[in-house]
């Protein structure tokens, strides 16, 4: 059985803790989604993604991106030559194939 997740409501104000206004429905400034990661991965985990994806399960054994496309969060691009294809949301799939199989 799934784990019940809170619903998180924004507040006004950035999430990562630099204390500026943001607007209507956001959780964070432009950019500071990442800035807060960055910053939990620095506390949690030394810096280093390694072991962040270790402690996790994941890593060259266990792909996340490919849990991510099993979890149905992400796509794969079945046009790449090779394999595994890129993956991503869906909307950067669709900047992938954009730029990278449209027809020349």
């Amino acid at each position: 059985m799934t784990e019940k997740k809170p619903r998180l409501i924004p507040t006004g104000t950035c999430w990562c803790g630099c204390e500026k206004e943001v607007g209507l429905g956001k959780f964070f400034a432009p950019g500071h989604d990442k800035v807060a990661e960055a910053a939990l991965v620095a506390v949690k985990y030394g810096s280093s993604v390694p072991e962040f994806l270790h402690t996790h399960g994941y890593g060259p054994h266990h792909s996340v991106s490919r849990a991510a496309v099993d979890a149905g969060v992400w796509e794969e691009c079945h046009e790449c030559s090779t394999k595994p294809g890129y993956r991503g949301t869906r909307e950067s799939i669709k900047n992938h194939k954009r730029k990278y199989h449209q027809e020349q």
